[in-house]
């Protein structure tokens, strides 16, 4: 009697305890990608945007280097979702539909630069996900949502809206990497935002 009773307590308190403690795959998926993007936060990352060769798939730059475009690549994939796979099959189908040609002189796919280019990445975005409003309210832009900038008029840039707040609590933090490694940053209105969009596959 007494090993029925402890069976039945000892069911409770796990009970009690998994509703206390969800696991991350019950979490939405803005809230993971959220966290993946701030599990790779780290400012001793070398900016460097020179052309890399890699694998494909699942291929990557040196892990101390990177540029904007790694970011998200790296948050997608702590989730499975592989953006050098995911960018490269659409293009194969699709590729007058991205800028490579008029941009780059691209005339073919490429897995080592094409998921690493801003422009590119807008394109599968708003054709894969959804395409969301750009604006000048903070509250606009929610956990998980992907941003586009054009910096000095002339450079592309992107980051993700992570779910933590500026001190007052007013805008969200982004994960970015605009030449100081990946950081967690006060930056929504810093730059001309151009691009806003969601993607979960």
């Amino acid at each position: 009697m007494k090993a029925i009773y402890l069976i039945i307590i000892l069911t409770a308190l796990f009970t009690i305890d998994s509703k206390a403690q969800p696991k991350e795959t019950n979490l939405l998926f803005e809230t993971r990608l959220s966290k993946a993007a701030l599990s790779i936060v780290n400012p001793n990352i070398i900016y460097d945007p020179t052309y890399k060769s890699m694998p494909y798939p699942k291929g990557d730059v040196p892990k101390n280097k990177g540029v904007c475009t790694d970011v998200v690549i790296r948050a997608y994939r702590k989730l499975n979702i592989d953006l050098q796979k995911e960018v490269h099959e659409d293009m194969k189908t699709n590729f007058s539909k991205y800028p490579n040609l008029k941009k780059w002189g691209m005339k073919r796919t490429d897995t080592n630069i094409d998921q690493r280019r801003v422009p590119n990445l807008e394109v599968f975005f708003e054709r894969k996900g959804r395409k969301l409003l750009v604006s000048d309210k903070a509250q606009d832009y929610k956990t998980g949502a992907i941003v586009t900038w054009i910096i000095n008029g002339k450079l592309p840039h992107i980051g993700i809206v992570t779910h933590k707040k500026t001190s007052d609590g007013m805008r969200p933090l982004l994960v970015h990497n605009v030449g100081s490694g990946q950081v967690l940053e006060d930056c929504l209105f810093k730059y001309k935002i151009v691009g806003h969009y969601q993607y979960e596959k």
